[in-house]
């Protein structure tokens, strides 16, 4: 029997280090302060004793910060569209999916790129629901042939009818998240099995540095309100928006991030939040905003080991490159923080087939990253190590004459052991050729081709698809 006792694990902080980014963290909150523009949060701040200034400036002192985490959810369980658990979010569990509201989409076969469409957005569920490595999705692309504040209605249903995975969802303002909340009742057959089983979370941002607007505090509340998951990641820019330095740079996002924590948590006491800072680079020799630089990934791994530290479940990436398309660049830059996501435990890595800056999106990538996630998840099973594995009565068996190849310890091992790839190629030269000398890329072209042609999702039942039409038609 396989039995692992030891896990691999990822870590570029001490102990002493993770205390001293929780001293300043802290610090930032009670010494420095959040500007804060909503009344209702104002208003849970000030009577939970914080001191707040006219101009919505507030300082959270560290007993309520410290008193927040404490009372937020250490595992938050997952359910897909038909009430099966499927993500248990907390610990070093990790789990993957698609990311948000990409501009373009890039076409498979001629590598060009085209501005998004809706029919985008259920192509990537369509795809994703496919591909058994991918455990949640997004919407992927942002329409642009439907109006601004209906984009993000239209997407939750068209991830819903084409995918039965958990869906992490974004809106406009309070009024379309509603809307969403109330298609995943319809969905789930009433809100207190939604409460008890959520199938969707939202996805939300304070505005670095430092400050917390309307939009993303009502919505806050909302989720609080609902006991819908939600995701509080801010997305401070290093060198722009938050200090240039690491270190610097993790501690105010996880400020920012916490500042909402303590107001969710005010609202609703226990209420599933999710942690995270998007720790983006801005690159001073070329003005972009870079999600693949070491110093990125030197900050998101940090921000994972202090999920860990607080105890909390986090919001994370993986699957990302800066590369243009699917290239030697891309597959190496989204392997690698694939790798890191799983290896460091972040919980729920969202982005897979990000391409330029997180501006283009492409299906191949999804294909080839599903086979990248899977053998990363072999890496992180481990080495069992017990009588059985260390296999001493069978090497004394076949002894110096013999060989394993007929041994039925190798048959017994064989497929718990060794790694099967489908798309990565361990053909020899000759065979290799004889099979068309194909590309990584070429293969996972033409895997996703038959996805597109022949995966076909579990559908909505025609009363709650008519019910949910009804309600997408009826929102202004």
């Amino acid at each position: 029997m396989e039995e692992i006792t030891f896990r691999p694990n990822l870590s570029f902080l001490s102990q002493e280090d993770k205390e001293k980014i929780h001293r300043a963290v802290l610090k930032v909150l009670s010494e420095i302060g959040m500007k804060v523009h909503h009344d209702e949060a104002l208003a849970l701040l000030t009577d939970a004793g914080c001191a707040v200034q006219d101009d919505g400036m507030v300082k959270i002192a560290e007993e309520l910060v410290l008193k927040s985490i404490d009372s937020a959810p250490d595992n938050i369980a997952i359910y897909d569209r038909e009430a099966n658990q499927v993500m248990d979010l907390g610990g070093h569990r990790s789990y993957f999916g698609t990311g948000s509201d990409l501009i373009y989409s890039l076409e498979s076969r001629t590598m060009q790129r085209h501005p998004c469409v809706l029919d985008d957005v259920a192509r990537a569920a369509r795809v994703a629901d496919a591909m058994p490595n991918l455990d949640f999705i997004m919407s992927f692309a942002h329409p642009s042939d439907v109006a601004a504040h209906r984009a993000y209605l239209h997407s939750f249903q068209a991830m819903a009818a084409n995918s039965v995975k958990p869906i992490v969802c974004t809106a406009v303002d309070r009024s379309d998240l509603d809307q969403i909340w109330e298609i995943a009742r319809t969905l789930r057959n009433g809100e207190e099995k939604l409460r008890a089983k959520p199938y969707c979370i939202y996805y939300g941002e304070p505005v670095s540095p430092l400050q917390h607007a309307v939009e993303s505090v009502d919505k806050l509340l909302f989720c609080a309100e609902k006991s819908m998951p939600v995701i509080y990641s801010p997305a401070p820019l290093a060198g722009s928006t938050a200090p240039m330095t690491i270190a610097g740079h993790v501690a105010q996002g996880l400020a920012e991030c916490f500042c909402g924590l303590v107001i969710h948590q005010l609202k609703t006491k226990g209420a599933p939040f999710i942690m995270g800072v998007g720790p983006a680079v801005l690159d001073m020799a070329t003005a972009q905003c870079s999600y693949n630089a070491p110093e990125y990934l030197l900050a998101y791994i940090a921000i994972v080991e202090m999920s860990h530290f607080y105890n909390l479940p986090n919001w994370g990436y993986a699957g990302t490159t800066d590369s243009q398309i699917p290239d030697e660049q891309a597959t190496f830059e989204a392997g690698l923080l694939t790798f890191i996501a799983e290896m460091a435990g972040s919980n729920l890595n969202h982005d897979v087939g990000y391409l330029d800056f997180g501006r283009t999106g492409s299906l191949d990538m999804i294909v080839i990253l599903n086979e990248v996630i899977d053998q990363v998840r072999r890496l992180y099973r481990g080495i069992p190590v017990n009588d059985d594995m260390l296999a001493l009565d069978v090497i004394k068996e076949v002894g110096a004459d013999g060989n394993f190849l007929v041994h039925r310890h190798t048959l017994e091992h064989l497929q718990s052991t060794q790694w099967r790839p489908r798309l990565i190629s361990r053909l020899g030269y000759d065979k290799w050729q004889a099979t068309g000398s194909t590309s990584l890329l070429q293969r996972a072209q033409q895997k996703l081709q038959q996805v597109l042609q022949e995966h076909q999702p579990v559908p909505i039942s025609p009363e709650k698809a008519k019910e949910i039409q009804k309600r997408v038609d009826q929102f202004k």
